[in-house]
C-alpha cells in the first residue's frame, strides 16, 4: 500500500493501539472509560468551583481553571477515537484525521506547557514580589499571557503538520501507538526525514524548551527568596502555594522530555507509549485530584459548589 499526501485517493493508518490481544480489548476499553470519565468530571468540576466562588478570582486560579479546560479538549482529541478501536476490527483512521488529530494534540499539549509557565510566573511575583502582585499579574497581562500560549501553540502546529504532510508513505501503514503522535508516524516514512527531523528538533525546543526554562528560573528565583525567610512556619506556608503546581510540573515533563528530546532512532515502541500515557491521559486525570487536595480554597470552593448543587 502507498500513502501519498497528494494524491486525492490517499488510504489512511491503523493504530496498533496499547496492546493486539484481542482477550484485552475491553477490559481495556472499561479502563480507558473510567479513566476519560473521571477526567472530564474532574476538570469540569474544577472550573465550576472557581467560576462560582469570588474568592478564586485570581490570576493563579485562572489559568488553572483554563489548565482544566485545555486538559479536558487534549485527552477528548486522543481518548474517543482510542476507545472506538479497542471496540473495532479494523482499528483504522484516515489520513487526513490523522493529521487533524496531530495538529490538536500538539495546539492543546503545548498551551498546557504555556498555562504552567504561566502559573510559575504567577507564584513568582506572589511570592518574590507581593507588593507589586495586584500591578504585575493585572486582569489584562492575564488574558495576554492565555492568548499569547494559544497563539504560540496553534502556529507550532500548523508548521508541524505542515512539514508532516509533504512526507510519502510506504509500504507499513500500521502507526505503533494508540493515537498519531509524530515519532511513530516519523517512523513509517519512506521520505528522506533528516532535514524533516532537524527543523521540527529545533523549533520544538524553541516551543517546549522555552516555557520550561521559565518554570526552572521561576523556582530559581522562589527557593532563594523562600531561603531569606527566617521563621520555619513562613518557608513552609510559601512553598505551599507552589506544591500542587510543581507536582503537576514534573509528571507533565519528565514524561515529554523521556519522549521527544532524543533522536529517532531511539525511540522505543512500548517505553514510549507508557510515557506518553503519563502525560495524555493520567496526568490530565490526576490534576484536580492534586489542585483539590492539597490545596485549602480549592477545597473550600469544591464544598461550596456542592453546596449550591445540591440546595
Amino acid at each position: 500500500m502507498e500513502i501519498k499526501n497528494d494524491s486525492s485517493s490517499t488510504s489512511g493508518f491503523t493504530l496498533l493501539g496499547i496492546s493486539s490481544n484481542p482477550q484485552l480489548q475491553k477490559p481495556l476499553f472499561a479502563i480507558f472509560l473510567i479513566m476519560y470519565l473521571v477526567t472530564m468530571v474532574g476538570n469540569v468540576l474544577i472550573i465550576l468551583a472557581i467560576h462560582s466562588d469570588s474568592r478564586l478570582h485570581t490570576p493563579m486560579y485562572f489559568f488553572l481553571s483554563n489548565l482544566s479546560f485545555m486538559d479536558i479538549c487534549f485527552t477528548t482529541d486522543i481518548l474517543p477515537k482510542m476507545l472506538v478501536n479497542f471496540l473495532s476490527d479494523t482499528k483504522s483512521i484516515s489520513y487526513v484525521g490523522c493529521l487533524i488529530q496531530m495538529y490538536f494534540f500538539l495546539a492543546f499539549g503545548n498551551t498546557d506547557s504555556y498555562l504552567l509557565a504561566s502559573m510559575a510566573i504567577d507564584r513568582l511575583v506572589a511570592i518574590c514580589n507581593p507588593l507589586r502582585y495586584d500591578v504585575v499579574m493585572n486582569p489584562r497581562r492575564c488574558l495576554l499571557m492565555l492568548l499569547g500560549s494559544c497563539t504560540i501553540s496553534h502556529v507550532h502546529s500548523i508548521f508541524y503538520v505542515l512539514l508532516m504532510s509533504q512526507l510519502s508513505f510506504c509500504a507499513s501503514h500500521v502507526i505503533k501507538h494508540f493515537f498519531c503522535d509524530t515519532q511513530p508516524v516519523l517512523k513509517l516514512s519512506c521520505s528522506d526525514t533528516s532535514s524533516n527531523q532537524m527543523v521540527v528538533m529545533t523549533e520544538s525546543l524553541a516551543v517546549i524548551a522555552t516555557p520550561f526554562l521559565c518554570i526552572l528560573f521561576s523556582y530559581l528565583r522562589i527557593i532563594i527568596t523562600v531561603l531569606r525567610i527566617p521563621s520555619a512556619a513562613g518557608k513552609w506556608k510559601a512553598f505551599s502555594t507552589c506544591g500542587s503546581h510543581l507536582t503537576v510540573v514534573v509528571l507533565f515533563y519528565g514524561s515529554i522530555i523521556y519522549v521527544y528530546f532524543r533522536p529517532l532512532s531511539m525511540y522505543s515502541v512500548v517505553k514510549d507509549r507508557v510515557a506518553t500515557l503519563m502525560y495524555t491521559v493520567v496526568t490530565p486525570m490526576l490534576n484536580p485530584f492534586i489542585y483539590s487536595l492539597r490545596n485549602k480554597d480549592m477545597k473550600m470552593g469544591m464544598r461550596k459548589l456542592r453546596f449550591r448543587i445540591h440546595s
